[in-house]
């Protein structure tokens, strides 16, 4: 496999990965950012997977279950053929509660004559740090346990034969059968009568959540793909939004450019909120706030950080796993994220326009909104103390402290937000100081950060480097796109960022040295770009080409590779899918419902 050839199930608890052949390859339990279960995506041999192993003349294809996060694997031989219906349970209850077990259903549908496969069941805990140990329960069910740590455990219900499951025999499949792998025991009866009721409560869950977005008339399945991975990047309990569902998928194969992305980092939460809004989920937008919001209230007395973990956790502390080879020999293995604790001066910037948002379509109670407003004016303190301060820019340099150029816009982002939360809120005096604070920072960007020689912004005062950053200038507010300067510092990063079809983050020389890959949300950014300042046909062109990237089911991870265009990086990765419906809907008329249908 030289792609990320993979679709993602989940169910806003925790996901999986599984091959365009059907094998589960990534899953951990009971949450996203539990131990894994299968890690066959970061070491073949040693990481575990579950599959089915059939003859070499079947064919095998995937697809998803329409606007759905049901996964279709269809295997197909000239005389036999099933479809291995992939997804985790996902629904609301009479409660009004959800229900989202930390299981997966795996339903087999035979279509024709009688297949013959073998099972390859092999999970493997801890990041394949403890050996395992099978016992069949009752003639029920497998119990599969850590040698450690026998509590360490999971359940596999299935209505085929047990025995040759663990043995790795052939099994002729003469009707349809089920697997539900599940962290905890059942309680209710497992047969496949009740696997196909989870899945049709399942099917119309995500079905109903996909009718009550926005539809288009070009780009439409995409735009709804996207839009259900964003959803499935989302945590349930607390609110938050991964960056991506996994660790240490190498930016460039070979290199050490590998992160944990199983955390939520706030500055992605401003272009989120504003997708999500954008796209009528108000719901689920909502409940970013609320994440928002309990991270503001527990870290009054502390300082903000850049990223949190998916509960809100401050620690997250990174270790170098040296047992797993990495995906594709790209060591090394990485759990946690040391960019945690960097100072990191655009970071209140994405925050501020959250809290700006909360003020505009979620105000809470009297109590809750003066407690915000406290926050809101500690982070502008904040701000106005740090903002002329050198820092580790928008890309988390490990080593390098730079006066970053976006690092100043998102600081005046944060003065400005304030400002206009002050005037919603009637507060008058803070309104006005708060704005001649932010004309202050502003006139000072133009006058550093603007360097008349190479005719454009610059990544930072001191350089005369370019950076795909610079193009969210317009999409802040903090310029016009029809401002020379803008139109200016568009076409020069192109002209120097651009290359093959890509765009690179920067070409600067980073802790790692150069980078050579293209990070994919920097192309979506210059498609944006290019639209807003009239160059709207090469816009649509390099945005098709875009679309052609994507994988075999429309997902996208970090970064591509500028010669082959395979994917690379964690994955999938919410800012490539948001940046993917921001522009897509650039070039896209909305469908309207019918008059004669009630809303």
């Amino acid at each position: 496999m030289n792609n990320l050839d993979y679709g993602i199930i989940g169910n806003c608890r925790t996901a999986a990965l599984v091959s365009k052949r059907g094998s589960i390859d990534w899953l951990c339990l009971p949450d996203f950012d539990s131990p894994s279960i299968f890690a066959k995506l970061l070491d073949d041999k040693k990481g575990g997977s579950f599959h089915f192993e059939v003859s070499d003349d079947y064919r095998i294809t995937q697809n998803y279950h329409g606007h759905t996060n049901i996964l279709l694997t269809r295997f197909e031989s000239p005389q036999h053929a099933f479809i291995v219906f992939d997804y985790m349970p996902r629904y609301r209850t009479e409660e009004l509660q959800y229900y989202m077990p930390p299981e997966i259903h795996r339903y087999i549908r035979v279509i024709k004559g009688q297949p013959t496969v073998r099972v390859i069941y092999n999970p493997q805990f801890n990041y394949a740090r403890e050996r395992v140990e099978h016992e069949i329960v009752a003639k029920n069910y497998i119990k599969t346990y850590s040698e450690q740590n026998k509590e360490d455990k999971v359940y596999l219900y299935t209505s085929m034969d047990i025995e040759k499951i663990l043995n790795r025999d052939e099994i002729e499949l003469t009707d349809h059968h089920f697997f539900l792998l599940t962290f905890n025991q059942k309680l209710v009866t497992v047969d496949i009568q009740r696997m196909l009721l989870e899945y049709e409560r399942t099917k119309v869950y995500w079905l109903n959540f996909t009718n009550r977005s926005r539809h288009y008339r070009q780009y439409n399945d995409m735009i709804q793909r996207s839009l259900l991975v964003l959803k499935l990047l989302s945590y349930q309990d607390s609110g938050a939004m991964l960056a991506a569902v996994t660790t240490s998928l190498p930016e460039t194969i070979g290199e050490e450019r590998n992160w944990d992305y199983r955390y939520c980092w706030l500055r992605d939460a401003s272009m989120s909120i504003d997708t999500l809004l954008f796209m009528k989920q108000k719901n689920a937008a909502g409940r970013f706030i609320g994440f928002v919001k309990n991270i503001l209230k527990s870290s009054r007395n502390e300082s903000i950080q850049i990223m949190y973990g998916i509960r809100g956790e401050r620690d997250l502390t990174e270790e170098v796993f040296s047992h797993l080879s990495g995906y594709e020999n790209s060591f090394p293995v990485r759990i946690g994220n040391a960019a945690y604790y960097q100072m990191q001066n655009d970071s209140i910037g994405y925050l501020m326009d959250v809290i700006y948002k909360y003020y505009l379509y979620f105000p809470g109670t009297l109590d809750e909104v003066e407690e915000i407003w406290e926050i809101v004016r500690n982070l502008v303190r904040t701000v106005l103390n740090s903002w002329q301060k050198p820092d580790r820019s928008i890309w988390e340099y490990r080593t390098k402290e730079k006066h970053f150029v976006f690092s100043k816009v998102m600081s005046w982002v944060a003065v400005d937000r304030a400002s206009l939360i002050a005037e919603l809120l009637n507060k008058d005096f803070y309104a006005d100081k708060w704005r001649c604070e932010a004309d202050v920072m502003k006139k000072e960007i133009h006058e550093k950060g603007w360097n008349e020689e190479v005719g454009s912004f610059t990544q930072a005062y001191d350089n005369t480097d370019y950076d795909s950053s610079l193009l969210l200038m317009q999409f802040y507010d903090f310029i016009e796109p029809e401002n020379e300067r803008y139109v200016k510092t568009v076409k020069a990063i192109k002209k120097h960022l651009y290359h093959e079809g890509l765009m690179y983050r920067y070409k600067a020389e980073d802790d790692f040295g150069v980078p050579t890959s293209s990070f994919t949300i920097c192309t979506f950014w210059l498609i944006e770009a290019l639209f807003m300042i009239g160059e709207q046909q090469e816009a649509k062109e390099l945005f098709e080409m875009m679309i052609s990237y994507s994988n075999h089911v429309g997902l996208y991870s970090e970064d591509l590779d500028f010669k082959t265009k395979r994917q690379l990086g964690n994955f999938p990765q919410a800012y490539s899918h948001l940046a993917f419906i921001n522009t897509a809907v650039l070039f896209s008329e909305e469908k309207q419902l019918s008059k004669f249908i009630r809303p």
